[in-house]
């Protein structure tokens, strides 16, 4: 099972992270100066960096190159012959009693367990470490200029993923309605 967001939220969220994390701060600082920091860090991520040299011209950049990265290695596994399946983060928060339900069954566990995984839906799964929602809500989350978007589409397209403001639903995704 494979869990996706949309890529701007990603971005804002992995740029309000950075704040409290130093070493993903770096991400940020360093990404602006060269194209090989993003293929060092790729390549410790177990993927082949080279395919992901990117340079950082925005605070969503780095964000938007995880999720790129993140969900070529689903398509991959995919496309490798194994049974994985993705879930849109979108579909559990609008619907998640009917998204907790679609991935039981998909997970052929008992449907009736649906109500009690939608409670745990409800804590903030980073609430005891500096990453809790309390916390890095208080960073502004940086904003998505027409320029910036253009950008990032382009990227986008290059990896052939959904673009910003298009349907962001991609192959194997469960339907939950």
């Amino acid at each position: 099972m494979f869990m996706y967001r949309a890529v701007v939220p990603v971005a804002q969220s992995l740029y309000r992270l950075s704040m409290v994390y130093p070493s993903r701060r770096l991400v940020f600082v360093l990404g602006r100066l060269s194209v090989r920091f993003h293929k060092t860090l790729i390549d410790s991520m177990g993927y082949d960096g080279s395919r992901f040299c990117v340079r950082v011209d925005s605070d969503v950049t780095p964000g938007v190159v995880i999720s790129v990265v993140n969900i070529t290695g689903y398509l991959e596994m995919r496309r490798r012959g194994f049974d994985v399946s993705a879930v849109r983060y979108e579909d559990l928060v609008a619907r998640p009693l009917d998204t907790c339900r679609v991935i039981l069954e998909f997970c052929r566990l008992p449907v009736s367990l649906a109500e009690l995984a939608i409670k745990a839906l409800d804590r903030d799964s980073h609430r005891n470490c500096i990453g809790a929602r309390s916390i890095i809500g208080h960073f502004k989350e940086p904003q998505l200029t027409p320029h910036t978007r253009a950008k990032l589409n382009e990227l986008l397209k290059r990896y052939g993923m959904p673009l910003i403001g298009e349907p962001d639903v991609i192959e194997g995704t469960l339907a939950c309605c």
